[in-house]
């Protein structure tokens, strides 16, 4: 560079500086308003401003630094400055320090006293979609930026920045600006990160967290809620997934990414996801040029951290200005199924964000099945308690055939265990001689082995199902059934608590009824359905009482939709037996009263006469 150029850029810099201090002490700007939008109206309130008790410390981003520190070329803002946009379904709250969104609640989801909070504080406040110079390991930028609002829904942080290092300028600056698009009635919305060098820089390039190649990382929250005690996998639980090439992929859980070992997804997909039991944080890069990573690491106050960071390479010119979308809402078919429709505001089609609220692998369509039975027997009684009792119902009478022929089979069984007791006595010591004989014996009577197996083989995949589907269809949650009994199937019930304190080594701290309904629903049932050859064996005693009160321990925490099934299964399936037992005894009794039929006489035929 010329030292006229040189000479001339210094002295730009230093005018600019001097002309921004002057106004920023003699002149300094008035404070913005917060703005509140409400149903597309707009609402001026005062602002809440927040004086930060220190002053940042300056520094210069470097392209050698490990941890750089951002250094602003202007005077800008002194004071925390907080924007609040309400969408309608969602109150986010922005500030200028690093500008961050600090708060993303959804008003149509509560929990426990308030709404679900999509940026989940820790010891302190949480920032998302921060901007560090580097990668994941850098410092997020805390500067206060320049506020300028847009619209009603677009508001626009920006800041310039010294930078220097190896090949860069005593002038060289870049300036950061993310733009924030807010949509009404839109769980989605728009962040453009732009990084502008102009004449000062040659590249974007990095080397914030001992790495360089990187222009810069964009971070999410470290959690969102609702609030949890931890991540058991059952309860609640976070899992991440990716979408590229039309092809849906579970990439694990928790425990496949470890703290010190992020997950890193190469650019090419369309969109990544981390989700939880009912909500769910996606990204939609328009042009899938970062690197998109989990991360485990852990946040002080946060039991289980889940952040989802972009990782945009360097870039070899002085501009770059990518645009994000995220999805931070409900894990529901309704609110995601808007993306492939082409019914939101951004005109998005066959998205197939909804793929990650349908993640039952092999058991998918008859879980959606079920899914859509249910939503029909709400609309019809507006009640999930009902309508999950009339699904059990539906079920019942449609297996109904299945079950009486596998009772039958039972007993079929009961009349040949005498002449099967006899063979393997008599060939005991030729096993292979005795099961020839017995398929012989099958085939004589017309017995199939099989069919009193085949009825419960059916049930074991509509009972996963139900399970699934009771513990995670989004509809569930705050659903009641009984006020003042159980307000949500998606939690266990409790009829007294006595928390804090616990019950040793089980850790329970609420009295339950319904699994003691269970338990006695189970009980009854298995002594209706037990055979007379059972009633003699210890065994089967001991599965007759011993299992009912492993599911009692294991169940105890379940939802009470899922119980609320079970129970009114096992209901069903007795009134079920006990009819088919009195059918099957009328049968029998109606065979046994008729009379033998007469012997028919057949004259002998006369002999003809030769």
């Amino acid at each position: 560079m010329e030292k006229r150029t040189l000479l001339a850029v210094v002295l730009s810099i230093v005018v600019i500086s001097a002309f921004y201090f002057i106004q920023g002490v003699f002149f300094p700007p008035k404070q913005p308003n917060t703005v509140t939008e409400q149903s597309g109206e707009q609402q001026a309130a005062p602002t809440a401003i927040a004086e930060i008790p220190q002053a940042v410390d300056p520094g210069i981003i470097s392209a050698e630094e490990a941890l750089p520190e951002e250094t602003p070329v202007s005077a800008g803002p002194s004071t925390e400055q907080r924007v609040t946009i309400d969408t309608g379904l969602a109150s986010v709250v922005l500030t200028n320090v690093g500008g961050d969104v600090v708060s993303y609640k959804l008003r149509e989801h509560s929990d426990q006293d308030d709404f679900v909070e999509m940026v989940l504080p820790g010891n302190t406040e949480s920032h998302a979609f921060t901007i560090a110079l580097g990668n994941i390991n850098a410092q997020p930028i805390n500067s206060f930026f320049n506020v300028t609002r847009i619209s009603n829904y677009i508001i626009e942080f920006s800041r310039d920045f010294a930078i220097s290092g190896s090949g860069n300028s005593s002038g060289s600056r870049v300036r950061l600006t993310k733009r924030y698009d807010f949509r009404p009635d839109e769980y989605m919305f728009e962040l453009t990160i732009t990084l502008d060098g102009g004449q000062t820089l040659s590249s974007l390039n990095f080397s914030g967290g001992g790495a360089s190649g990187v222009a810069y990382t964009l971070g999410s929250a470290p959690q969102f809620g609702p609030h949890f005690t931890k991540l058991d996998q059952r309860y609640e639980y976070r899992r991440y997934y990716t979408f590229s090439n039309g092809k849906f992929k579970n990439e694990g859980d928790q425990s496949k990414v470890a703290k010190n070992s992020p997950m890193t997804i190469s650019p090419g997909y369309t969109w990544g996801a981390v989700a939880g039991k009912y909500f769910t944080l996606i990204a939609v890069p328009l042009a899938s040029q970062a690197e998109m990573v989990f991360s485990t690491r852990s946040e002080p106050g946060i039991s289980d951290s889940s952040r989802l960071y972009m990782v945009r390479p360097a870039v070899n010119g002085s501009h770059t200005a990518d645009v994000y979308r995220f999805y931070m809402g409900p894990k529901s078919q309704n609110a995601l199924g808007v993306y492939d429709t082409a019914a939101n505001s951004f005109k998005l089609r066959d998205l197939q964000l909804i793929k990650v609220a349908n993640t039952s692998g092999f058991l998918g369509p008859l879980e959606t099945l079920l899914k859509w039975l249910l939503v029909i027997f709400y609309k019809i009684i507006p009640n999930y308690g009902v309508a999950i009792i009339l699904l059990t119902l539906l079920v019942k009478v449609v297996m109904f055939p299945l079950t009486k022929k596998g009772t039958e089979s039972t007993l079929r069984m009961q009349t040949l265990s005498p002449k099967i007791k006899e063979l393997q006595e008599k060939y005991k010591d030729n096993p292979q001689k005795m099961n020839a004989e017995m398929g012989a014996l099958y085939k004589k009577e017309g017995y199939n082995p099989l069919s009193g197996c085949l009825p419960m083989l059916v049930q074991f995949p509509i009972f996963f199902a139900m399970y699934n589907l009771f513990n995670t269809h989004f509809d569930l949650r705050g659903a009641m059934f009984i006020p003042g009994w159980i307000p949500d199937l998606s939690l266990p019930e409790s009829i007294w608590s006595f928390a804090p304190f616990q019950l040793p080594l089980l850790g329970w701290s609420n009295l339950r009824a319904l699994p003691f309904i269970y338990v006695g629903s189970q009980l009854l049932y298995g002594k209706v359905t037990q055979t007379p050859d059972q009633k003699g064996n210890s065994q089967m005693k001991m599965m007759l009482y011993l299992m009912p009160v492993m599911f009692f321990f294991i169940l105890y925490d379940v939802p009470s939709g899922l119980l609320v099934y079970w129970i009114m299964s096992n209901v069903l399936t007795l009134v079920q037996q006990l009819t088919i037992n009195k059918y099957l005894a009328k049968k029998k009794g109606i065979l046994a009263e008729a009379p033998a039929p007469a012997p028919v006489l057949v004259p002998p035929k006369k002999r003809k006469k030769r």
